[in-house]
């Protein structure tokens, strides 16, 4: 079985805002679009959220580009388990300072969703725009956590080549 990218809402808004702006590069945009149609790439519920908080242009393009098919529900036993375990490791962690704690347990932070779906749909990868940190105490990087529980974690433009992209 090949790969599944599931989208983190920085693999969304980073690239919109910094090198992928929709008017530059409409090829990004494309190929999120057509990778989200053949089943190669999705993101879940609660990144969804965290876009239409936003309230901009990106949330008009995901709203009306990408469609809620795009996004997986995250309220299904096994993911709401594994977010459980992840909450609690996280609490009990002597690295991590309690603003990082308390900011990885908040409700429309996604990162722990996302790190719970993929430890509970197999052969999926998270697209982050985050890099591991191991000395990073004031945030939980996605990469961090992910690397902590065997999921694998991979940046916009891996995915990219991972795909078979070329943005041209």
């Amino acid at each position: 079985m090949s790969s599944v990218y599931l989208l983190d809402a920085n693999a969304f808004i980073q690239p919109k805002q910094k090198f992928y702006a929709f008017d530059i590069c409409p090829g990004y945009w494309a190929n999120l679009i057509s990778h989200q149609q053949s089943g190669d790439i999705h993101s879940i519920d609660r990144v969804c959220d965290e876009i239409e908080d936003g309230g901009d242009d990106l949330w008009t393009w995901v709203r009306d580009m990408f469609p809620t098919t795009g996004f997986a529900g995250t309220r299904e036993q096994g993911i709401v388990a594994n977010y459980a375990q992840l909450q609690m490791w996280v609490a009990s962690s002597t690295h991590y300072n309690l603003g990082a704690k308390q900011e990885f347990a908040e409700e429309r932070n996604a990162d722990g969703w996302l790190v719970a779906y993929a430890m509970t749909v197999p052969e999926t990868v998270i697209v982050t725009m985050e890099d591991f940190n191991a000395a990073k105490k004031n945030k939980v990087p996605i990469p961090n956590i992910a690397t902590a529980f065997g999921v694998d974690s991979i940046t916009p433009f891996e995915m990219l080549r991972r795909l078979g992209v070329r943005l041209e």
